[in-house]
This record gives structure tokens, C-alpha cells and sequence, in this order.
């Protein structure tokens, strides 16, 4: 079989076995078998050999023990009154910029992004601290909800993030250069989208009415509010970034970090404890089987020729390297109507980044605009999960919920055409810091 015919039958087997609503990882292991199989003929004794070999490579580097333990740090602030007092904070310090109280839900979303790693954790915890209160406030519900729709995605691009561990692994990437090229286009998505909320509430002043809190706020209390979670990104970013531990070792003092503060100040039970534990296990197993099954079917795509063919045809049409990254873009953008992040970037990587590496783009700089391509799915249905999050939140219908997030969306499409045109943002600081 022909290397093209065998990526149709690859494509075809992955529509049939998740159009049959079996899990993810199921998918992607039938896929392989199958594709083996039927493809070059192979017997089951000698697909399981190579399974194998493949599923404890994926399954024991010890780069995926940092996905559980930040799981669980964003897990036991999610239970905690940490994210109380990140609003309490943040509520004086925006009282006087065009906008007020939306900016805590970019700035709050920014901040949380940096201790816990998750998408869906951020969405939710910044959500339940800011939805209710800006509806007390008699704040725009539309630009509420379309402001934590998008920067709730910031969870997966501000370091530390679980998809650029699982990019860097199966990438074969430095993992504390994708954390630290992540940092710059971040706070770039996450300036445009107060920029924006500014410039509609400076058009349409009625958008954000005016609180008691902007005629004087304090800001020691409000320092005071923000002490606990600037501690734990000073510890966990401050550990990577200075080089005294590796992301994986940062990740665990994380977690030691977040228990003592939440012990210190009352927070810790042992039904929280137990809880968050049990929330980061059923996560972390979930990633982990996608992982160790995306793992296979590179391998039997590999076997099958399968990248190799697809980087030659499109290499052949002659693409301009922006071309093929807008071609790119296109394509993620329709994978992340269907798909969820993870199944994105383990399914498709063996094929495209030997592509980009190809045109000449650093695999580094390809990390950061990946994630924000899994972020764009974050906020469209039927998958985004991120809609979804703030469906239970807010109680809005989903259809609701999707066209507040509208702008955001081309907001960070337009971050990921300024990262195209300027790539030293996203690699800048490795460069300096490496």
C-alpha cells in the first residue's frame, strides 16, 4: 500500500472509530492496530511487539510527571479561597482603568494560568470568583462571558503549561524553553484582549459602570489579597527560569508549595485534599492513555511512510513558508471544531512538524503557536471546553456563550499572525535566558 492510500486509511479508521463515540485513546489504538494490519500486512503478534515498546517509551519519561502534579496544584486552589482573594486583589487595582472589572478576568486569568497549567481549571475558578460579581455590578454580561471564553485559554499558554510538556515530549523539545518562549506571546494575547475591552468601554462607557471601589482604593490590602498566589508563581516560574530545577522538580515543589500556603492559612482538609487528589488522578490517567496511544500510531505511521509522503506532496506544491503556516492554521482551526486539545497535537505533530522544520520555522517558536491554534478550539462548539465550563458557571445557553467569545477568537488569531510576522516574541527570551 502506497503511502498516500495509507494515510487515507489511517484518516478514515480515526473518523469511523470516533464517530462511534469510543474513547479517545481507544480510537487511536484500534487505529494503529487496524492500520498495520490491513496497510503492510502485519501479524498481531508483531503489532504487539512493537506496541509494546512503543507504550512504555511514551509511558515512562520522566517529563510526564510534571502533569499530575500541576493538575494537582491548580486542583487544590480551585478548592481553595486562593482565587477569592486573587479577585479581592485585583478589584481595587483596575477600579480606575477604562473597563474596571473586566480586566480582573484577563489579569485574574493570566495569574492563575501561571500556577496552575490547565485551560478548564482557569476558566472555572476565574469564572465562579467573576461572573456573579460583575452581574451584581450591572457589568455587560456578553463582554463578561466572552472576556473569561478567552482568556480562560491562557491556562494552556503561560508557562507552566501541561500542553507545551506534552508538545516538548513528543517533540523532543526543551521543555524550559517552551515554558519560557510561551511567556511573551502570552501577555501579547492577554494585552490585546484588554486593549480591546478599554477601547469598547471607552466607546460605550455604559458598559462598565462606575463602583464605590474606584473612588479610593487601597492598595496595601489589595497587595495583601494577591501575596498568595505571586508566591506560588514566584516558585514555581522562579525555579525554572533561574535554572535550579527542572520543570518536572518545579512542578512538585509547586504542589508542596500550594499545600503549605493552603495549610497556613486554614484552607487544607483532608475531604479537599482528597478530592483535588482524586480530580487530578482521573485527568492526569486520561492525558497519559491519550499520550501512550498517539505514541503507536506515530509509530505505525511511521512504519507506513505516512509523514515522509505528506511532507514530500506538500513540499512539492511549492508553498511560501507563511502560506503553509496560514494552510496550517486553517487546519487546526477545523480540527478544534471536532477535536479536543490534546488529541490535536499528539494526532497530527509526526506529520506537521517535520513540515514547518522543513520551511525553516524553529521548533521552539512552533510550540507556542500550536498551543494558541489548541486554543482557538477552546472557544468554538460543539468541543470547546471552555464554553462548555462557562455554560455551568453561568447558566447562559451555550449559542450565547459561543458569540460573546467571537472577538476574542480573532483577537488571538491576530496574536498568532503577530507571532508569525515577529517570531523573535516567542524566542527572545530562550535566547537570552538559554
Amino acid at each position: 500500500m502506497d503511502a498516500l492510500a495509507a494515510a487515507a486509511l489511517v484518516f478514515g479508521l480515526l473518523l469511523l472509530f470516533l464517530g462511534a463515540g469510543v474513547w479517545v485513546f481507544v480510537a487511536l489504538l484500534a487505529s494503529s492496530v487496524v492500520a498495520l494490519h490491513l496497510g503492510l500486512g502485519f501479524p498481531l503478534d508483531r503489532i504487539g511487539a512493537i506496541a509494546k515498546g512503543v507504550l512504555w517509551r511514551a509511558s515512562s519519561g520522566w517529563e510526564l510527571a510534571a502533569i499530575p502534579m500541576f493538575i494537582l496544584m491548580g486542583e487544590l486552589i480551585f478548592r481553595t479561597d486562593l482565587s477569592t482573594r486573587l479577585f479581592a486583589g485585583l478589584e481595587p487595582l483596575v477600579a480606575r482603568v477604562p473597563g474596571r472589572l473586566y480586566h480582573s478576568n484577563i489579569i485574574g486569568c493570566t495569574l492563575f494560568a501561571a500556577v496552575s497549567g490547565s485551560s478548564t481549571a482557569t476558566t472555572a475558578t476565574v469564572g465562579r470568583m467573576t461572573a456573579a460579581a460583575l452581574k451584581e455590578r450591572h457589568y455587560d454580561s456578553r463582554l463578561a462571558v466572552g472576556s473569561l471564553a478567552g482568556a480562560g485559554s491562557l491556562g494552556l499558554l503561560i508557562p507552566p503549561s501541561i500542553m507545551m510538556i506534552i508538545y516538548g515530549v513528543l517533540a523532543e523539545v526543551s521543555i524550559t524553553k517552551l515554558f519560557i518562549a510561551g511567556l511573551l506571546p502570552g501577555l501579547l494575547v492577554a494585552g490585546l484582549y484588554s486593549a480591546f475591552i478599554a477601547g469598547r468601554c471607552l466607546l460605550r462607557p455604559g458598559l462598565a459602570p462606575r463602583s464605590e471601589v474606584s473612588d479610593g482604593p487601597l492598595l496595601a490590602p489589595a497587595m495583601r489579597g494577591l501575596v498568595p498566589i505571586a508566591l506560588l508563581i514566584v516558585v514555581v516560574l522562579g525555579g525554572i527560569y533561574s535554572g535550579l530545577v527542572t520543570p518536572s522538580e518545579a512542578a512538585a515543589v509547586g504542589v508542596l508549595a500550594t499545600l503549605a500556603v493552603t495549610l497556613l492559612l486554614g484552607q487544607l482538609t483532608w475531604p479537599l485534599f482528597s478530592e483535588a487528589l482524586l480530580a487530578a488522578l482521573k485527568s492526569s490517567c486520561m492525558i497519559a492513555t491519550i499520550l501512550a496511544a498517539a505514541a503507536l500510531l506515530s509509530a505505525a505511521m511511521g512504519y507506513l511512510h505516512v509523514p515522509a509522503t505528506i511532507a514530500q506532496a506538500i513540499g512539492g506544491l511549492g508553498l511560501d513558508p507563511y502560506a503553509l503556516i496560514a494552510l496550517l492554521a486553517l487546519f487546526y482551526i477545523l480540527l478544534g471544531f471536532f477535536l479536543d486539545g490534546v488529541s490535536i497535537v499528539v494526532m497530527t505533530l509526526a506529520i506537521t512538524l517535520p513540515l514547518v522544520q522543513q520551511a525553516g520555522f524553529d521548533p521552539v517558536w512552533y510550540g507556542v503557536f500550536l498551543v494558541l491554534m489548541v486554543e482557538l478550539g477552546l472557544m468554538t462548539p460543539p468541543v470547546g471546553f471552555n464554553l462548555y465550563v462557562l455554560q455551568s458557571v453561568t447558566g447562559q445557553p451555550l449559542a450565547t456563550i459561543a458569540r460573546a467569545a467571537i472577538p476574542f477568537f480573532f483577537l488571538m488569531l491576530l496574536a498568532a499572525a503577530i507571532l508569525t510576522a515577529a517570531p523573535e516574541i516567542a524566542l527572545w527570551l530562550p535566547e537570552k535566558l538559554g
